[in-house]
């Protein structure tokens, strides 16, 4: 490391020496100019003013095209004798006999000294100027930059990015974690190796700025002798990350050091604004969860209470009358406890996969099936009300495969079949189609009877919804059959949809992933 800031010197001195060579060269070539327009004005019989006007003009040239204020200085001086030796009788010699020359000569070097200094000065304005106007449109720009990012490790990237453009320096940046600092990167590394900047030594100096939220580091006075100078951003007293800036020999000027700060704290609101959003999303999901766990709650108390209820008093009226009951009325008596407890089980199924399904907890047993045998065992297990309506399932001419977890599937049909049994008026006819359409399987699910208002189609797939708007108090209305149909449906990266069917009724479509046969020679 030492070898390489010595050759660092040397490659600074080196590129000194070179620009004052540059700048002594233009300084001749600007003097031999107005040398020869000179000579040319005095052979055109111009007087001595024109020509020490020249002079000034061209001190005023080396002033604005050189860097240092001394080509200036010596382009003055240099000019006096160059216009006694030419211009002044006697021409070619350093005398002269006219006893008002030295007072010429001295106001001409004052004239062209000052005129040089101004044009020196203004120059060094005006870069300054740009230089300025440069730092604050990367302060403005930084604003925009971190207004569009949505996460931290971008934030601290864009911020690295404009202090690059700000400082032309190596950027060495931690982001705060709930166990210290975290390394985040290095941002513009020339010869520092990486290894060096995030040292034990470093780390211990960005720490103390984490804990301290003080400058440190290289140009102060605490560890000194580490590599960077330290900073921490913060919005009031919540630190989100420390910069390291590797200084070198050059310290920052009072400009640079408002400007590096003022991106810091426009980086420390742009985290701060992440977080406060991540905040709010979590605790809207939060609240979200416990409204879907209340709502579930409330429902389940509502739709359980009917069918127990049921259950419970015809067993007992099954206890006390056994006897006394013919066998008809006994037969009706243990239907109703069947169908209640059925309908039981198929809410306790519905509740278990919506939440497996909700929690990403479900993984698919995939395999090819024929859907017309889907279709089948789905309307097996259908409630038995399906014999007051009309059931048509349209199969296809050729064989339609699809790849689906075939319990998922048979509990989709079931659902959707067992809607348009609650809802449609006994005598209705539900028909079911299944065909290939652009490389997955369609199966629609119509039926005749009153349909669905357009107000209410958006919202059919959300759970705990119906087709009251509200949490219904009877048994049949939980609202969890087409929510669950949805969820399984895309799961199997296919989609559901609503339509209406003409001229009364509604259509369930919902399509699946092409099934093919793998044969085995």
């Amino acid at each position: 490391m030492k070898e390489a800031a010595h050759n660092n010197r040397k490659r600074k001195i080196a590129d000194h020496i070179l620009i004052s060579l540059r700048d002594m060269g233009k300084s001749i070539l600007v003097l031999l100019a107005v040398t020869l327009v000179g000579y040319v004005f005095y052979s055109l019989g111009f007087t001595e003013a024109n020509i020490i006007t020249v002079y000034i003009l061209g001190v005023l040239i080396v002033s604005v095209i050189t860097t240092n204020w001394i080509c200036s200085l010596v382009a003055s001086i240099v000019s006096v004798f160059v216009f006694n030796f030419f211009f002044t009788v006697p021409r070619f010699t350093f005398r002269f006999h006219d006893t008002s020359y030295p007072v010429t000569f001295l106001i001409m070097f004052m004239a062209s000294f000052l005129t040089g200094s101004l044009a020196s000065k203004l120059k060094d304005n005006a870069r300054q100027s740009a230089e300025a106007a440069y730092r604050t449109e990367i302060l403005l720009n930084t604003n925009q930059l971190l207004q569009k990012k949505t996460d931290e490790t971008s934030v601290i990237s864009a911020t690295a990015g404009q202090l690059l453009k700000l400082l032309n320096r190596t950027i060495v940046m931690y982001l705060v974690q709930e166990d210290g600092l975290m390394e985040v990167g290095i941002y513009g590394i020339k010869e520092e190796a990486s290894a060096a900047l995030f040292s034990e030594k470093e780390k211990t100096a960005a720490e103390w700025v984490l804990k301290n939220r003080k400058p440190a580091g290289a140009t102060t006075d605490i560890m000194p002798d580490v590599k960077c100078l330290y900073l921490a951003f913060h919005v009031n007293q919540r630190v989100y990350g420390v910069i390291g800036i590797v200084m070198g020999e050059k310290s920052l000027d009072s400009f640079e050091n408002d400007v590096l700060l003022s991106i810091l704290g426009e980086c420390a609101l742009a985290l701060e604004n992440i977080r406060n959003a991540k905040e709010k999303e979590e605790a809207a999901i939060l609240a979200r969860n416990e409204q879907m766990r209340a709502n579930l709650l409330r429902a389940i108390s509502h739709d359980l209470r009917t069918p127990l209820t049921s259950i419970s008093g015809n067993a007992s009226n099954l206890l006390t009358n056994y006897q006394k009951l013919d066998d008809e009325a006994r037969s009706g008596i243990f239907m109703d406890i069947y169908d209640d407890s059925m309908w039981l089980i198929s809410l306790v199924e519905n509740l278990l996969a919506v939440t497996r399904i909700e929690e990403d907890r479900v993984k698919l047993n995939q395999s090819v099936e024929l859907m017309d045998e889907v279709i089948s065992e789905a309307l097996q297990h259908v409630n038995r009300k399906i014999r007051e309506h009309t059931i048509r399932v349209n199969s296809a001419k050729e064989l339609i495969l699809a790849r689906i977890d075939v319990k998922l599937i048979v509990q989709v049909i079931i659902n959707i079949v067992d809607n348009a049994v609650k809802y449609t008026p006994a005598g209705s006819v539900i028909e079911i189609d299944t065909r290939e359409v652009e490389g997955m399987v369609e199966v629609s699910v119509s039926d005749n009877g009153p349909g669905i208002p357009d107000n209410q189609k958006e919202k059919v797939f959300e759970m705990f919804y119906t087709g009251a708007n509200k949490i219904a108090d009877s048994r049949r209305s939980l609202g969890l059959g087409l929510a669950l149909c949805k969820s399984i449906v895309e799961a199997h990266g296919g989609s559901i949809t609503l339509s209406d069917n003409h001229p009364t009724g509604t259509v369930f479509t919902f399509t699946l992933p092409v099934g093919e046969v793998e044969l085995n020679e």
